[in-house]
This record gives structure tokens, C-alpha cells and sequence, in this order.
């Protein structure tokens, strides 16, 4: 697994959670007759959301990613 690679994932769900939360969002304002369609996109959301987790979980675990401390050292 090559770091790069990690990040341009983690990159790619983070554009696609806002693109799911930006598109629930418009459902919510424009459609309003249809909440499934908002539903549906909140849920892509947060489903998203949580592949991230497992994801960032197992790219630290597999050594792809490493936290680094708050003050930098």
C-alpha cells in the first residue's frame, strides 16, 4: 500500500460525502414533495462516513498512514 494511494482514497471520500450532503440538501430545499430522495442521500452520507472510519482505521493499522502528535514532534 503505497501512501499516496491511502490519501488520494481519503481524498475521494471526503469529496464524495460533501457531494452526497450538498445533494440532500438541495432534494431538502427544492423537492419537497419527495423526501425519499433526501433520505436517500443523507443515508449515502452517512454510510460513506462510515467506510471513511474503516478505512482510516485499517490504513493505520496496515502502517499506510500515521498520526503524528499535535505540537509537531
Amino acid at each position: 500500500g503505497s501512501p499516496v494511494l491511502a490519501k488520494t482514497v481519503i481524498i475521494a471520500f471526503l469529496v464524495a460525502i460533501l457531494i452526497a450532503l450538498f445533494s440532500g440538501m438541495a432534494y431538502m430545499l427544492k423537492d419537497r414533495s419527495d423526501r425519499r430522495r433526501t433520505v436517500r442521500a443523507l443515508t449515502w452520507r452517512v454510510g460513506l462516513q462510515v467506510a471513511l472510519l474503516g478505512f482510516l482505521i485499517l490504513a493505520a493499522v496496515m502502517g499506510w498512514i500515521t498520526p503524528h502528535s499535535v505540537d509537531g514532534k
